[in-house]
C-alpha cells in the first residue's frame, strides 16, 4: 500500500509541472479573454456590457465575417490546390540517390526562411511601381495583365493566398514524403507481382495508407488558415479597405491598434470556437479506420 501511494505520488509531482504551465499559460489566459469579452476594457476603465460585443460582432460588422471568409477560403485552398500538388510531388520525388536529398531541401526551403524575409520578398516582387512579376509581363508583351497585386480589392487576398500556399508548401510535402518512405517496399512488388503499374499502385496502395496523414495535414491546414497572421501583417497589413484580414489580424487590429480590448477578446473567443470546432468536423468527417502494414 506504501509502494502504490509513493507511485501516485512520484506521478502527481512529475505531472505537476506541465499542470501548473497549462493552466497559468493557455487557460488562464483564455479564461480572462472569456470574462473580457463581456466588458467594455480598453486597457484602464472597464464596464461589464453581457453579450453586447458578440451582438455588435454578429450583426453589426461585416469586417469580422469577410475576415472569417478569407480564413476559410485559405483553409480550402490549402485542402484543394496546396495538398494535392504536395502529394503528387511527394509521390514523384526519387527516394534514393542525390536528387532525393537535392529536390527535399530546395522543395523545403521556403518553410524555414524568416516569415518577414519571405514576406519581403513577395513585396518586392508584387509591387505595382518595382515590382519584378510586372516588368517580366511587360517584357514579354503581357503589359495588359500588369495588376496592383496587392492594392487592389479584388486581387490582393488572392496574391495573399498564394503567398501563404507558398511558405507552407515544405511542411506538407516533408510529411507526405515521410509517409511514402514508411510503406514497406514489399508491398509494390507484391503490386507489380499482381499486375499493377505505378500509378495503379500509388491510387489503390498508396493513397489509402496515407490517409493517416491527409487526414492531420487536411486538419492543420484548416487551422492554420484561421491562424494566419505575420504573412498578411507583413504584406497588407490587412488592407486594401479591409480586403486581406484574417481573424487573427483583426483581432490584433481591433485590441492594440484601436485600443478595444474588450471586443478583440470577443472576437480572439471566436476565433478559439471556430477552429475547435473545424477540428472537430475535420476529425469527424475523415475519421477512417486503416490497417497497419
Amino acid at each position: 500500500m506504501n509502494k502504490l501511494w509513493m507511485e501516485k505520488r512520484n506521478i502527481a509531482v512529475l505531472i505537476l509541472p506541465g499542470l501548473v504551465f497549462i493552466l497559468g499559460l493557455i487557460l488562464l489566459p483564455i479564461l480572462v479573454a472569456l470574462y473580457l469579452s463581456f466588458t467594455n476594457y480598453d486597457g484602464v476603465d472597464y464596464l461589464f456590457l453581457g453579450l453586447e460585443n458578440y451582438k455588435e460582432i454578429f450583426f453589426h460588422d461585416p469586417v469580422f465575417w469577410s475576415s472569417l471568409r478569407n480564413a476559410v477560403l485559405l483553409g480550402i485552398a490549402f485542402i484543394l490546390l496546396q495538398h494535392p500538388l504536395a502529394i503528387l510531388m511527394a509521390i514523384v520525388t526519387p527516394h534514393t540517390g542525390r536528387w532525393e536529398r537535392f529536390l527535399r531541401v530546395v522543395i523545403f526551403i521556403p518553410s524555414i526562411i524568416s516569415t518577414f524575409v519571405t514576406s519581403q520578398m513577395w513585396v518586392s516582387i508584387l509591387s505595382v511601381q518595382y515590382g519584378l512579376l510586372n516588368r517580366v509581363l511587360a517584357d514579354i508583351g503581357l503589359s495588359s495583365w500588369k495588376q496592383d497585386w496587392l492594392g487592389n480589392p479584388d486581387i490582393a487576398i488572392f496574391s495573399i493566398i498564394f503567398v501563404a500556399m507558398w511558405q507552407g508548401f515544405g511542411y506538407a510535402y516533408l510529411l507526405y514524403y515521410a509517409g511514402i518512405k514508411g510503406i514497406p517496399s514489399e508491398l509494390y512488388e507484391a503490386a507489380v507481382v499482381d499486375g499493377a503499374n505505378k500509378w495503379q499502385y500509388n491510387l489503390r496502395v498508396v493513397l489509402p495508407l496515407l490517409s493517416p496523414v491527409i487526414r492531420i495535414n487536411f486538419v492543420l491546414a484548416v487551422v492554420a488558415g484561421f491562424k494566419q497572421m505575420e504573412t498578411v501583417f507583413l504584406m497588407t497589413g490587412g488592407g486594401p479597405a479591409n480586403s486581406t484580414q484574417f481573424l487573427a489580424t483583426y483581432l490584433y487590429s481591433k485590441a492594440f491598434r484601436d485600443g478595444l480590448f474588450g471586443y478583440g477578446s470577443a472576437i480572439s473567443v471566436l476565433f478559439v470556437f471556430f477552429c475547435l470546432l473545424l477540428t472537430l468536423l475535420m476529425n469527424r468527417l475523415l475519421k477512417k479506420d486503416v490497417g497497419e502494414f
